[in-house]
């Protein structure tokens, strides 16, 4: 079943069971992705070198977009879920060990995902905009599904959520592997496409298109707003 016509995949094309989104406030719970600094945040450099004015520029389109739609949309989503009274979970990247020898092996690997996170550092925290409030579960993790090696399948299950709106990023990464972790322990999963991103438009929308129908739906902020209002 699926309950629109975008980002559908050559498994679906032929599938005409449409559906309708249905949120049960009660049994629903947001998870917002490491919306964190490290991430999202535009790094600034006194005097960048060439090398760095040349990273800026590529990544440039990212932060915009983020800035300008993926975090105005979870502040919409965590406000209405807020007032709801429905539940509010994060998640975000950070070890335990100050060396950082818990981190999985991706995050242990060179390049972009070499990350070393320990408690207290800055640009691990989640931004400002999107603060978790006293009494929001927000669980620490060291790998991309915010599931694997932490207990919040089982708050999520003893909390009596059997259904979770997933944001934030990047999409192709963490937000990928916890939706998929998520279907796997049987949760229904929706994911917001303008409340989340991956690096560039193109990859974005290719994951978009590989996990919908099958892991999850994927739907828009104003559409999940119209359910859950």
């Amino acid at each position: 079943m699926r309950v629109n016509d975008r980002h559908v995949s050559f498994y679906y094309e032929n599938d005409m069971d449409m559906g309708e989104i249905v949120i049960d406030k009660k049994k629903t719970a947001l998870l917002v992705i490491d919306m964190q600094h490290v991430f999202i945040t535009r790094p600034v450099y006194e005097n960048p070198t060439e090398e760095q004015k040349r990273e800026a520029e590529r990544w440039e389109p990212f932060y915009s977009k983020v800035e300008q739609v993926v975090v105005p949309n979870n502040a919409k989503l965590l406000k209405a879920f807020r007032e709801q009274g429905m539940e509010v979970c994060f998640a975000k990247i950070q070890c335990l060990k100050k060396n950082g020898s818990d981190r999985s092996l991706d995050q242990k690997a060179t390049g972009y995902n070499e990350l070393l996170l320990p408690p207290g550092t800055p640009s691990a925290e989640i931004v400002p905009e999107l603060a978790p409030l006293e009494d929001e579960i927000v669980v620490t993790k060291t790998t991309d599904s915010a599931l694997t090696g932490t207990p919040l399948r089982l708050w999520l299950h003893n909390m009596g959520i059997d259904t979770v709106v997933c944001t934030g990023v990047l999409t192709d990464q963490c937000v990928s592997g916890t939706v998929r972790s998520l279907a796997d322990e049987s949760f229904k999963v929706w994911l917001i496409e303008d409340a989340c991103m991956a690096s560039t438009q193109r990859i974005q929308d290719n994951e978009l298109e590989i996990l919908n129908n099958i892991y999850c739906h994927v739907i828009n902020t104003e559409e999940l707003l119209a359910a859950i209002q």
